[in-house]
């Protein structure tokens, strides 16, 4: 029998790269990846449920104990909370005092967070285990960051067990980490839709390389962004369309906005008056997750027809959720619920997809066949259904059809619990960033990035990086100092790196290179910019082929150097003025190596600090100096042509021959 291979592309918030999107991670299944015999029982596996109950009814408290949603987006409609006890209200006022950005105030939050993580408050227990492992105000421990992350899992903060997951994982402790994300992966997928998928609200990030990235922060502003505003107008002045889409917004919070499902309730209701039929979905959406009104199952089959009734596919995900739990309808009925996710996913639906594949793999209405469920599921992952990540997610965790593969689980579901109700920290830290708080959108992304939000890590180290003080980056006494923002930003950028961000990446190498904020290492520079490389970046192939050039923390090998240069300018035709410098000085160093000339551009970084400075700054931002060098290079060459002209001239004198058109040219490069 031929081998049977499955390509599973996942985009995966852990693998970002330098660009806004992320880069496909392909996994390759073969045959030899199912298991020889497959359960028989049903019920043999009382982990798999049958189709979870959605939890979005919940509030964010419930789902996130200790959210910080009540500082950062206060509801507009509904009341705030009150505290259930006096720890409670220390802990959010703790809380409010450290995102302050005043550096008086940040240590009262900071000694009242003390406070209330002694009386074993979890969430304050959460935030003290953050605030060592930045080392706030205190010696940075990461074993007491584990420690109080530990009691605060284990009193059900979920922001701490995703801070514990990250850790487990990158000490290769699967067996720990898998259980935790696991977990929270269960509680994020709960929450998505009943039909159609909800939109992936991806951390923006801030940065494109060494520059910010405005077009992507543009689109960011919510209520005071230029298109939301005439998209606004648009509804209201009775557009259907620009209704339903002021809707959507409110109901996700995309492009900025704060989340508000009164508002989007409102829109969806008027959209529907002037005939829009995607508001009918929604509306279904609405009344059975009780999100901004009181839930009603009965409202939300008869809102899923009508849409389904003009050709919204996704509609029959809704109504056959709705049989298969009974609810809205007179009974429970397996054989309509099949029927209706078929029809969603012959007309290319993938919900339709993943909801097959939740029958086959429980047995639910057919004859149970993993096999066939994993096939649906692998389709539904394929195109983005995140539920589908979910369900492979167990299957490798628990070995059910396949063989056990803990790490991958681990990944998968890594990836669905970075969509669980804590992402919210990134709306706001872009928020703060957007107004120009730095040192709070600074803080929120530190939150995130110990529970190992690549984007989130990314994000902080550039803050560091590029705002210095203003990042309000607070050591164990006070301000941070120069070296201790270094230290940071390069703690925060190697994480990155480690989750596939090339840009990180690379500047560990420079760091590394030019002994910023660590110590100068040459063969753990040329470790990271092979990393960089491996990710097809052309700066790192650059960079390998300079320390090639050079014997610099790789060996003397004027070939390899030539390869590298090569591959530079294959992956970036950018590269073509500095490549071609480079080769020029790889001619020169061949054919001139014991010159005084090669002596001379070799010192000439260490005789010019400061012209180097310039260039470091001035020229190529993220540092790299050997610009310097190439275009001593260049300098070089022309010297030598000239040379070479004269004496061809001479010999044209002496000699009635005509020039050869090599000899007065460019020196020939290294073939």
């Amino acid at each position: 029998m031929p081998t049977a291979k499955f390509f599973l592309s996942l985009l995966s918030f852990s693998l970002l790269t330098l660009s806004a999107t992320a880069r496909p991670y392909v996994l390759v299944l073969s045959q030899e990846d199912f298991k020889d015999e497959l359960p028989s029982d049903p019920d043999s596996s009382p982990e798999w449920d049958e189709f979870g109950d959605s939890d979005s009814h919940k509030s964010e408290e419930d789902l996130d104990p200790g959210s910080w949603r009540q500082i950062f987006e206060p509801s507009s409609t509904e009341p705030q909370p009150q505290p259930q006890s006096d720890t409670e209200a220390l802990y959010y006022s703790a809380v409010t005092k450290l995102m302050t950005g005043d550096a008086r105030l940040i240590e009262e939050g900071s000694g009242e967070i003390e406070t209330a993580a002694e009386s074993g408050y979890p969430a304050a227990q959460s935030v003290l285990g953050f605030l060592w492992g930045m080392g706030l105000l205190r010696e940075r421990s990461k074993q007491k960051a584990f420690v109080y992350h530990h009691f605060a899992s284990e009193g059900g903060n979920m922001q701490s067990k995703m801070a514990l997951a990250y850790t487990y994982t990158r000490q290769d402790m699967f067996d720990k980490s898998v259980k935790l994300y696991a977990e929270l992966a269960e509680v994020a997928v709960n929450g998505f839709l009943i039909s159609k998928d909800s939109p992936v609200i991806e951390p923006i990030r801030l940065h494109n390389g060494a520059e910010e990235n405005k077009e992507a922060l543009r689109k960011s502003k919510g209520e005071e962004d230029e298109d939301f505003q005439i998209l606004e107008y648009q509804a209201q002045k009775g557009n259907a369309a620009a209704m339903y889409k002021v809707g959507l917004f409110y109901y996700f919070g995309l492009r900025g906005l704060r989340r508000d499902h009164s508002k989007a309730l409102s829109w969806f209701l008027k959209a529907v008056e002037k005939g829009e039929p995607r508001s009918m979905e929604l509306l279904g959406e609405i009344y059975a997750r009780g999100a901004g009104v009181e839930r009603n199952y009965t409202k939300a089959f008869e809102w899923l027809t009508l849409a389904s009734k003009h050709h919204l596919y996704s509609a029959y995900n809704g109504i056959g959720y709705l049989y298969v739990k009974g609810y809205g309808v007179d009974s429970k009925n397996y054989t309509k619920a099949k029927e209706y996710f078929e029809k969603a996913a012959d007309n290319d639906e993938v919900g339709g997809h993943y909801n097959l594949g939740v029958m086959y793999l429980k047995g639910i209405g057919v004859k149970r066949d993993v096999r066939l469920a994993c096939k649906y599921f692998i389709v539904a992952a394929n195109n983005g259904q995140p539920k589908a990540f979910y369900q492979l997610a167990k299957i490798f965790h628990l070995g059910v059809g396949f063989k056990k593969n803990v790490p991958l689980a681990t990944a998968l579901y890594k990836l669905v619990a970075e969509r669980g109700p804590w992402s919210s920290l990134s709306r706001w830290a872009l928020e703060a960033y957007l107004k120009g708080d730095v040192g709070r959108a600074y803080m929120l992304y530190s939150r995130m990035a110990e529970m190992g939000y690549e984007v989130a890590q990314s994000n902080a180290a550039w803050i560091l990086d590029k705002y210095g003080e203003r990042s309000m980056c607070m050591g164990d006494s006070g301000l941070c100092t120069d070296a201790e923002r270094h230290q940071r930003a390069h703690s925060l950028w190697w994480q990155a790196s480690e989750q596939g961000n090339e840009h990180a990446a690379l500047l560990i190498g420079d760091a590394y290179y030019y002994g910023r904020g660590t110590v100068r290492d040459y063969d753990r520079a040329a470790e990271a910019y092979l990393h960089a490389k491996s990710q097809s970046n052309a700066q790192a192939m650059f960079n390998l082929g300079y320390m090639h050039e050079h014997g610099q923390g790789l060996p003397l090998d004027l070939y390899l150097a030539k390869r590298y240069y090569d591959e530079a300018l294959e992956h970036d035709p950018a590269a073509k003025l500095p490549v071609t410098l480079a080769l020029t000085s790889l001619w020169v160093r061949m054919n001139h190596a014991d010159s005084i000339l090669v002596h001379i551009i070799d010192s000439l970084p260490d005789v010019y600090p400061k012209l180097e400075a310039w260039v470091e700054n001035v020229l190529l931002e993220e540092g790299n100096a050997t610009i310097l060098t190439l275009f001593a290079c260049l300098l070089t060459v022309l010297y030598l042509r000239e040379r070479q002209r004269r004496q061809a001239a001479v010999v044209v004198g002496e000699v009635a021959q005509p020039n050869l058109p090599n000899e007065l040219g460019m020196p020939a490069l290294m073939r």
